[in-house]
């Protein structure tokens, strides 16, 4: 077998663990939404499938006030090794932003993350 028949293969069975991990995404998600609370941004919770027609659970992380239009929406996704990881929407395996099962550094990058989208300044950037 070669190398980008085993690449596929493993990306094929992530892809499928995400699919029907929705039970593992929901649960991160909502620890995500508990840090990130406190540090003043709201979210909404799409999870239900059958309302909104997304295939994962979402949250939509943004900011409120003056800044409304700045945010990201946030995904869980299945990571090599039976674990989990928080990426940004849309932007598939390179919008990682941090393993799961510690949503306080996630909500670290995630407010690192909205307010460099709100402000441009290398105070925002990461590693930190």
């Amino acid at each position: 077998m070669g190398v980008r028949q085993a690449v596929g293969r493993w990306q094929a069975v992530l892809r499928w663990r995400t699919l029907l991990g929705d039970e593992a995404a929901v649960r991160n998600l909502e620890l995500l939404v508990v840090a990130l609370k406190p540090k003043g941004w709201r979210c909404v919770e799409l999870y239900e499938k059958e309302e909104y027609g997304f295939p994962v659970p979402l949250l939509w992380v943004y900011a409120s006030g003056a800044a409304e239009d700045v945010g990201a929406v946030v995904t869980v996704r299945a990571t090599p090794g039976g674990a989990w990881a928080y990426f940004e929407a849309g932007k598939g395996r390179g919008g990682l932003l941090s393993p799961c099962g510690d949503a306080k550094q996630a909500a670290e990058r995630i407010d690192r993350l909205l307010k460099y989208r709100m402000f441009p300044n290398v105070e925002w950037t990461w590693p930190r």
